[in-house]
């Protein structure tokens, strides 16, 4: 089936982004982080009013498209100042893991880079999430930094920065 990533933009792709994320996040992290603090980050990053906002703050999100259906969605935020994109997020959902999404999807943020002229794509991702973290290091991703942010409420999000240089 064809992939598309198609901009996010009106109310309704911003509802099926958190609808996603709150079935990705919940699989995915309660695992790796608790239940509690992954329904704290859902509502303060990855709920509609958190998606909302982001994007007037100049976040891009982009819902990953397979046949019609939305697989995942991944966001970015150029950072012109150290001439890089930062992708803020990448979630694909569980039954559409495997078929490449992840590579399709860098593959467009390259693209996006070249016309932007930024000189690498940098993350964030947790230390124990080491699923993403081989696939971040196939792709070509390094580790160059551990951060440690604080995030409310007691949170802490224990992360590596990754950068590919482009």
């Amino acid at each position: 089936m064809p992939f598309l990533l198609e901009p996010v933009r009106t109310p309704e792709q911003i509802k099926k982004t958190a609808e996603l994320a709150e079935i990705i996040w919940t699989e995915h992290y309660t695992p790796l982080i608790g239940a509690a603090q992954v329904a704290y980050m859902i509502e303060k990053f990855q709920s509609v009013s958190a998606v909302t906002a982001q994007i007037r703050q100049g976040y891009r999100y982009y819902l990953m498209q397979s046949g019609g259906i939305s697989a995942g969605y991944t966001a970015v935020l150029s950072e012109p100042v150290e001439k890089s994109l930062f992708l803020s997020k990448i979630y694909v959902e569980k039954s559409y893991r495997g078929r490449h999404f992840t590579s399709k999807t860098l593959a467009a943020l390259k693209k996006i880079c070249r016309e932007e002229d930024l000189e690498k794509i940098r993350l964030t991702v947790n230390k124990g999430n080491h699923s993403s973290l081989a696939v971040y290091e196939h792709l070509g991703f390094v580790q160059v930094q551990d951060i440690v942010t604080d995030i409310g409420e007691g949170y802490v999000m224990d992360d590596y920065i990754m950068e590919m240089i482009i």
